[in-house]
């Protein structure tokens, strides 16, 4: 086991996280002050900037060493949103569902899920497919954005001023640079170490990578429950697992096709589909997830883990 390697693959992760809450709170500020909901921020500036990790690392990845990379990560960090993430942050605090997340977002996250299952059933998610994720990915933003307009925050903020704006941009430029060079670093190392060990490139996807780059996600929906802005925390992960699949393996599939493995269509995409499932029901019963439900969803990604390394 090389000490640079594991030098590599903290520091990748501390970079992403770094490089995550600069994104966070530079575009965060940015939305919120013209005037956007709380969970339409956490679904839209929030969740494409935790999702940034996700695109750096798949790009990367799949330029650099293979599609499965990107496969992986995706496959891996949307699980991860769901059993880990809002698990924790339900233990946290129980999480409050809006109606706006529900009736406007949780649908699109259902019907990501699907698409690429569907794409997926060949074993191969091709350039064609990845341009109908992306156009996709645009008939989602500008739905939003047209609710958005529609149906602002009833306590819009006024402009902000230009010193702020120019502050908040110079951390969004600060946050794509920290992930940039995370993403590098953390598919050094944890490609490196895992790699010596035998592991193929979908599951160092699916473990190391895909828990490193869902760290902001993380981060974000920690804070909000701490903070009591459930909506936020929530939206957060409903818009990165829409965002993962339909930008991130969109972009990925334009650059080079994604073969899928016959296992992979038997196990880790009927495990996202599950996931997806229970957290939709979860939600839609009593529009809240409560400490007891958090609980499951972490006991259940802890067993997703004990599976795909036995």
């Amino acid at each position: 086991m090389s000490l640079v390697s594991v030098l590599l693959l903290v520091a990748g992760i501390v970079a992403l996280y770094a490089g995550a809450e600069l994104l966070v709170a530079g575009a965060g500020r940015l939305a919120l002050g013209i005037g956007l909901r709380a969970a339409t921020v956490g679904v839209t500036v929030i969740a494409f900037a935790t999702t940034a990790p996700e695109v750096f690392v798949a790009t990367i990845g799949a330029l650099d060493v293979s599609s499965d990379i990107g496969l992986g990560a995706v496959l891996g960090s949307n699980i991860a949103n769901i059993g880990l993430v809002l698990g924790i942050a339900a233990l946290i605090r129980p999480l409050s569902v809006s109606d706006t997340v529900m009736r406007r977002h949780v649908p699109f996250m259902v019907f990501a899920a699907l698409l690429l299952v569907l794409f997926g059933l060949n074993g191969t998610i091709g350039r064609l497919e990845g341009l109908l994720l992306l156009l996709a990915l645009a008939g989602f933003t500008v739905y939003l954005v047209y609710c958005a307009r529609t149906d602002p925050a009833p306590t819009a903020k006024p402009g902000a001023s230009s010193r702020v704006e120019l502050r908040d941009v110079a951390l969004v430029g600060a946050g794509l640079v920290a992930l940039l060079v995370g993403s590098r670093w953390l598919i050094a190392g944890g490609t490196d170490l895992l790699s010596a060990l035998g592991v193929s490139d979908l599951v160092i996807g699916l473990t190391v990578l895909a828990l490193g780059t869902s760290l902001p996600e993380l981060a974000a929906s920690v804070v909000g429950a701490i903070r009591g802005e459930t909506a936020f925390a929530i939206g957060n992960v409903v818009g990165s697992n829409i965002y993962n699949v339909l930008a991130v393996l969109g972009i990925v599939a334009l650059i080079t096709p994604i073969e899928i493995a016959s296992s992979t269509l038997r196990f880790e995409l009927p495990v996202l589909i599950a996931f997806t499932v229970v957290l939709v029901g979860l939600m839609a019963h009593g529009r809240r997830l409560s400490r007891f439900d958090g609980g499951v969803l972490v006991v259940s990604y802890v067993g997703f883990l004990v599976a795909l390394v036995l």
